[in-house]
């Protein structure tokens, strides 16, 4: 179901059919980059072990899966004065591996 602001809520599902978490976004790719910033960072985009990120759009029988993968960077020169503080940052990255229906399943 898409919201007054035309943003939509998808829920991460763990391989058991529970879910655990709810990421919002305009896109499905949105919410799934949200998660994907949740997994363990690895040292380099390289080095980064990918997991596979099931989410539920809410409203409908639609879970978009995606392979995540997180690492760690510095922090760009231009970054905020709150971010100075932090040694290193998380970045993520997605790619859609396609949608399944929950009858599917």
């Amino acid at each position: 179901m898409v919201r007054d602001d035309g943003k939509r809520n998808f829920a991460l599902r763990e391989g058991d059919g529970s879910e655990s978490s709810v990421f919002s976004g305009n896109t499905p790719r949105q919410a799934a980059l949200k998660a994907a910033r949740r997994i363990d960072p690895a040292s380099s985009e390289s080095d980064a072990d990918r997991t596979k990120l099931r989410l539920r759009e809410k409203g409908t029988d639609k879970v978009h899966v995606y392979e995540g993968w997180a690492w760690e960077e510095e922090p760009p020169e231009n970054s905020p004065d709150w971010l100075e503080d932090q040694d290193a940052i998380t970045e993520a990255n997605v790619s859609k591996q396609g949608i399944k229906h929950l009858d599917e399943e």
